[in-house]
């Protein structure tokens, strides 16, 4: 492996798949896997590109584009486009890895991919933005197709962003089909798409907490970190089902609220607001109703009993996770892709191996932060009927979604890893399982290892 280069996203991201497939009985039952494993491990294509644009003051600029197209057995690439100064390869592969998985777990027909570029988004005037994703377009477009590859929006990437793609790709293959998800409602996007990644969570998080017999969000404290679309969507819905929220965050600090005085839909559309304009947390103005921690996480400074991590990845350390079982929190589930680090995944499940009932449940993003991608396949699924459902529909095929995802996960624990009488199945074990063997079992079908 000496000739490849370093990329330690990807890596992280493999050999935790690796590590719970090896501790398993999956390869004990099933050692032909192992020839799969090698192969989906490996991106069937690898897209890389030059972004050419001209700032507003007709300055020419230069950024990276790229696509990771990883693997197609269950369907198109499917997988979002960040638009971030820190995307290099080896984040786009990790991205582009977990989302074969999460996307198995939908159930729905959609492969794995992610792409994106450098160009940082804050700053940057409407122009600029919509000639930067223009040049983006241009050479995409090439590459991508209805049913070949359609991705999505992500860090970077809102409605106005996806607009500006649509109308490129529109204008250079003189085709109106859906290659992006997350399309305006009124031109081929779908209902409940942009609140779908936090409420999806939040119904995840509900299957967890009932299983465990705990009851239900109602009167559970919750700890959410992040404050854009999946943070501000979880802990609305997370408020509407009972709970009380304490926290958000974004790069520079978190908001801290008590159970007393929590954050409410009032604050949550203050800093949709400035999130919109690109703006910090430090510009909300609460009126000293919270404490503002600077350059802080917040799960050191919570008592909840329940952690939501949606920001970003590794966000949550092996100090953090040791912070939040002592704290007395029972549930753990990201909202970010990949955001705990291995060593907080390691203090989350040695507490489930030995506090039996009383454990600390935790579900990886590849599970819980599933909704999203999976009403971009419901949005798929409506521009090939050429077809528009009400919020209602769409929301109760999310939660069919969710549920099943848990199910499906929690089953594949029991039957695959080993576990003591009284020790609650391992949730980040049973999805990362059962995505693997649908991906797996697929690319064999296609004769794609035998």
């Amino acid at each position: 492996m000496s000739n490849l280069p370093h990329e330690p996203e990807f890596e992280q991201a493999y050999k935790e798949l690796v590590s719970t497939l090896e501790h398993s009985t999956l390869f004990e039952q099933h050692p032909e896997y192992k020839t799969a494993l090698k192969i989906v491990s490996i991106p069937e294509r690898i897209i890389q590109f030059r972004v050419v644009w001209e700032d507003d003051k007709n300055q020419v600029q230069v950024n990276r584009g790229y696509r990771v197209q990883f693997n197609s057995a269950l369907g198109p690439y499917k997988g979002g486009l960040r638009l971030h100064p820190t995307v290099n390869l080896s984040v786009l592969k990790f991205l582009g890895f977990e989302q074969i998985f999460k996307n198995a777990l939908t159930g729905l027909n959609i492969g794995g991919g992610k792409g994106g570029a450098d160009f940082d988004p804050k700053g940057k005037s409407d122009n600029e933005i919509r000639k930067f994703c223009v040049s983006f377009m241009r050479e995409l477009s090439k590459h991508i197709g209805a049913d070949t590859d359609v991705p999505a929006g992500d860090i970077g990437v809102g409605g106005r962003e996806i607009g500006y793609m649509f109308g490129a790709y529109k204008a250079a293959q003189n085709k109106w089909e859906g290659i992006l998800t997350g399309k305006g409602g009124s031109w081929g996007g779908s209902l409940i798409r942009p609140e779908a990644t936090g409420y999806g969570l939040i119904y995840y998080v509900g299957h967890m907490i009932a299983y465990a017999k705990e009851g239900s969000f109602k009167g559970k404290t919750v700890a959410i970190s992040g404050s854009g679309n999946v943070a501000q969507y979880a802990a609305l819905k997370a408020i509407e089902l009972g709970a009380t929220v304490v926290s958000l965050s974004d790069s520079k600090g978190s908001i801290i609220a008590t159970a007393e005085n929590p954050i409410t839909p009032e604050d949550i559309e203050q800093i949709a607001h400035l999130k919109l304009k690109r703006q910090a947390l430090t510009e909300f103005k609460h009126e000293g109703k919270y404490k503002y921690i600077d350059s802080a996480r917040p799960w050191t400074h919570v008592k909840v009993d329940v952690a939501l991590p949606c920001a970003t990845q590794n966000e949550v350390s092996k100090e953090e996770a040791e912070a939040l079982v002592a704290s007395g929190a029972r549930f753990i589930a990201e909202g970010s892709n990949m955001g705990c680090t291995q060593e907080a995944i390691d203090v989350f499940e040695a507490h489930r191996k030995s506090h039996g009932e009383k454990a600390i449940w935790y579900a990886p993003g590849k599970a819980a932060n599933a909704g999203g991608v999976a009403v971009s396949g419901l949005e798929m699924a409506q521009n090939s009927q050429r077809l528009s459902w009400t919020s209602h529909e769409v929301d109760h095929k999310l939660k069919g979604i969710m549920e099943a995802a848990f199910k499906n996960g929690l089953e594949t624990a029991k039957k695959y890893v080993p576990h003591k009488e009284g020790e609650y199945p391992s949730l980040v074990a049973g999805s990362n399982i059962a995505g693997f063997v649908k991906v797996a079992a697929a690319m064999h079908d296609q004769g794609d290892w035998w």
